[in-house]
This record gives C-alpha cells, sequence and structure tokens, in this order.
C-alpha cells in the first residue's frame, strides 16, 4: 500500500472514492486473488485492474533516459527482507529469510553453516520435506525462487512438488568445475556472497523479474503443446553471460565478435533467447538504439523448433519477433517491416543482402547458434558477403569461385576476412560447445600469451560436475584390432 500510495495516489484515491473504508481490504484481496490466479511474474510486470482502475506493482528500469519520470518510478520500488518468516496459518514453522518487492513475495531462502555441521544439501531436504507445497507461499506462480544457501553453494528451485522438486545449482564455477572459487584471505565474505552482493541487489532483482524470469509452456517431440509449464529461473553462467555481453555491447555499440562457450546441458536456447530480447531494447550512453535487427541463426537446414520456440515464448510485446520457416519472400518481407527480432536458417540467410544494400545506415545483431560447424567455414563467408555486397548475383558469383576442392576452406575464409575486416554496422555473437581453434580465432578475445579464449565460458567438465551430461570417459572400453592379410597372388 505504501509503495501504490507514494506511486499511484491518484488511481488510489479514486478507490478510496470506490471503495470507502474497505479500500484497503478490498484491494489486498483482489490482489492476492489475481496472483493465484495469473502469478507473481505476470501480475509484476503488466500490473492489476480493481474497480476498472489500472494499478502497476512494481516499475521496471527504463531503456532509456528519456523520461525522467519513469526513472523516479524506479525508484519508487520498495525492497523488503524478512528474517525467521512465518509462512503458515496453521502451524508455527518459519523460513529463514524472505524477500519482497513492493510487499509481494519473490523469494525464499534457507541457510546453513557448515560449521554448525549442517550443509545446502540440508536446506534441500528441508525444503522437500518439511516445507508443506500445500501453503500459500509455496503454490505454484507465487514465489519467483526458492534458494538453498550455505557457504560453499547455493541451489534454487522455482516450485516446491516434496520429493520430486527439483534443485538447480546457482554457483559460479571453480577450476572449469562445479562449485564457486575460494574466497582470498584478504577478502571478507564467502565463496557465495555473490549471491547477495550481486543477485539479490535491488536492481538486480527487478532485472531477474523484468527480463530473465520466464513462465515456459512444454511441447512435445512432436511441437504440441503439453499443458505443463514451469517457472524458469536463469542459471548463473546464463545470467553472467548475458549481462555481460548486454553491458559490453552497451559500450562498444558494433563492429565487435563475441564467443559463449557453453556446453551441451547449459540451456543454450534460453540464453540466446534471452540475450536476443534484451539487445533488441539496448541503448548506449547517448540513449540511441545500439541495433535496429537481431537476428537469431541456426546452421541447421531446418529451423531448431525448439529454439524458435524458446525465443517466441519470452516476448512480452507482441509483434516483436518474426520465425522465418516458410519461403525466402517471408524473410525478405520481415527485414522489408523492420522486424525487431528475426529468427532464421543459415541457408535462407543470403536473401537479406538486397535489404541490407538499401539499409546501410542500420546496425545488427547477429546470434549464431552452434558456430563449430559452418560458421569458421565457407557459411561464415556467405554472411559476410551478404552483409557486405551490394547485390545477390555478386555474392553468388564470389560463392561459385569460391568452392575449389583443392584448397583448405576454413584458411581461405579466414584470409578472406583478414582482408575484408569486420564490418562496422555488425556484432556477431557465437554460441558453441566446442570450438576449434579456427573458431577462436574468428570469434574469441585475444589472451596475453597470444591465444584466443571465448568471452565467456561453461564448460563440459563444470556440465560433467553439476549432472547435466555423462561423463561419455567414465565408461569407455578399449580394445585392440586385429587384421590378417589374405594373400591371392602367391608370388605377390
Amino acid at each position: 500500500i505504501d509503495f501504490i500510495l507514494a506511486t499511484q495516489p491518484k488511481e488510489w484515491g479514486r478507490l478510496k472514492e470506490h471503495y470507502g473504508d474497505e479500500a484497503r481490504a478490498r484491494f489486498l484481496h483482489r490482489l492476492s486473488s489475481e496472483i493465484e490466479r495469473r502469478g507473481t511474474i505476470e501480475i509484476l510486470r503488466k500490473g492489476m485492474k480493481d474497480a476498472g482502475i489500472k494499478f502497476r506493482l512494481a516499475f521496471f528500469k527504463p531503456s532509456s533516459k528519456l523520461n525522467p519520470d519513469l526513472q523516479s518510478l524506479y525508484l519508487a520500488n520498495q525492497f523488503t527482507v524478512i528474517r525467521q518468516l512465518a509462512y503458515s496459518e496453521s502451524t508455527e514453522q518459519s523460513l529463514d529469510l524472505g524477500l519482497f518487492l513492493n510487499g509481494i513475495p519473490l523469494f525464499t531462502a534457507e541457510l546453513k553453516n557448515p560449521l554448525n555441521g549442517q550443509k545446502v544439501e540440508d536446506a534441500v531436504k528441508q525444503y522437500k520435506r518439511d516445507r508443506d507445497p500445500r501453503e500459500r507461499l509455496f503454490g505454484y506462480g507465487r514465489c519467483l525462487g526458492h534458494f538453498a544457501v550455505d557457504r560453499n553453494l547455493v541451489y534454487v528451485t522455482t516450485h516446491l512438488r516434496g520429493d520430486d522438486t527439483l534443485f538447480l545449482p546457482f554457483n559460479q564455477g571453480r577450476d572449469r568445475g562445479a562449485g564457486n572459487p575460494h574466497v582470498p584471505p584478504t577478502r571478507h565474505g564467502y565463496p557465495t556472497s555473490y549471491l547477495w552482493e550481486e543477485t539479490w541487489t535491488c536492481d538486480s532483482v527487478l532485472d531477474l523479474v523484468h527480463q530473465f524470469i520466464h513462465e515456459v509452456e512444454l511441447y512435445d517431440e512432436d511441437g504440441r503443446k503439453t499443458g505443463k509449464r514451469f517457472i524458469l529461473f536463469p542459471r548463473y553462467h546464463q545470467l553472467d553471460a548475458v549481462r555481460r555481453l548486454v553491458a559490453d555491447a552497451r559500450v562498444r555499440g558494433t563492429g565487435k565478435n563475441y564467443l559463449i562457450q557453453h556446453s551441451a546441458g547449459s540451456g543454450k536456447s534460453f540464453t540466446i533467447a534471452w540475450l536476443g530480447h534484451q539487445l533488441s531494447t539496448l541503448h548506449d550512453a547517448e540513449d540511441r538504439r545500439v541495433f535496429d535487427s537481431i537476428i537469431v541463426i541456426t546452421d541447421r537446414r531446418v529451423l531448431d523448433r525448439q529454439l524458435q520456440r524458446t525465443v517466441l515464448q519470452f516476448e512480452q510485446t507482441l509483434g516483436v519477433v518474426e520465425n522465418i520457416d516458410k519461403t525466402s519472400r517471408q524473410l525478405r518481407s520481415a527485414l522489408e517491416d523492420g522486424k525487431t527480432i528475426i529468427v532464421t536458417t543459415l541457408q535462407k540467410f543470403p536473401v537479406i543482402v538486397e535489404e541490407i544494400g538499401k539499409l546501410k545506415g542500420n546496425r545488427f545483431a547477429v546470434i549464431v547458434d552452434e558456430a563449430h560447424s559452418s560458421q569458421s567455414g565457407e557459411s561464415t563467408k556467405s554472411l559476410k558477403q551478404v552483409l557486405a555486397v551490394a547485390d545477390l548475383a555478386e555474392a553468388e558469383q564470389e560463392e561459385s569461385s569460391f568452392e575449389s576442392p583443392d584448397e583448405e576452406l576454413q584458411d581461405r575464409v579466414l584470409a578472406e576476412l583478414e582482408i575484408r575486416g569486420r564490418l562496422a554496422n555488425l556484432s556477431m555473437f557465437a554460441f558453441t560447445a566446442t570450438p576449434k581453434s579456427k573458431t577462436l580465432e574468428l570469434f574469441g578475445e585475444k589472451l596475453p600469451k597470444g591465444k584466443f579464449g571465448p568471452f565467456s565460458l561453461y564448460s563440459m567438465r563444470q556440465a560433467i560436475e553439476e549432472g547435466f551430461i555423462l561423463d561419455v570417459l567414465a565408461n569407455y572400453t578399449t580394445y585392440k584390432a586385429y587384421w590378417k592379410l589374405l594373400k591371392t597372388i602367391a608370388e605377390d
């Protein structure tokens, strides 16, 4: 109520005229039932109506500073931390911690101290066995995250379901494996200090609610809706990668290549979707839009349905995303109409060439899925040609002259790219699990000793240790091959 009075006094005045002294109780009852029906994330993003009056329940950071009123409303959000949060109407039980935004519960946490003989596993067990999922606070969609925390590790779930509750790691990784880095003796804190020093800060929490936490619909293998849904909370490497990429692009603008080396099991489709949507609204320090169009491409001939659906599901403004899965005419139309996010296959990409000729002043972000196969080979050359040349015939002519089986394709491409240089109006974000050295050179960051490394790394070792993929080397068998050579000609 304090938040509503501070940010929407006129609307509250109208509500009081309607309900009189019952305004507070009626409003809170309405809010509770709306959260029950639509879920916290939608209420915070879209607000609600009571007696025909629209109320906002949170104000998010404006993408530019052009409107100072929006900045003031953003700063009016109120955060609350409650220790020993009593959550039950029928028992005396309490949670160690509850985090609230404008009076609405967002996160809960159970905190354990290994020095007292309890670890993060005990917090996970406590949520699974001692916290009744039928309690209102634990209902699906009410709280956006339940955290199990000790000094060394963090796990999070978005839905309590007793023993079936799935907790995922929210850890930074250590020495390319699971866990968190040690804290040096010179620095105060714990390996998990990043949780409250970074993730739970006010700006970060509002960003999580606005940009990252989503309700996602599940599909079967045939692409049909299953009716099942879940609340998606980013893992640490996903959150870190997207935030750092967006921050770097805001400062540098266009003209840079980025390599995101995320192993299988990293949730790459979600990371690509988050990145695409956030780049589409990115403004620089002068409040100019950094990219005019975001093009998400996969190097498979058949458009990756999972990636396509994921990007579309994260859409908050209708019509922002255009999936190109039919004809080249559809792709051309999307470009001419100025669609913000275009999802397509690499094979259709040359169609863009005519539009690029007309839109030389426009700036593009191209997000490439699985850069290791075709992106460091001839397909990248096609892509660069499309963005550089003025006509399709010229691109095709260069392409046909390029197809010489006697030459090393990758070397030829890289040499040509070196001559052409990077395009000033294009930034490329390449996602791959297993980059070749050529890919590292083309998209990676130059390291002090002359080698190249990824901008963001979620290693295979970390994915294995965190349980997202299997270690194939743990169960291999060696064998020896014996050959018997048959002599068919005695004298030979």
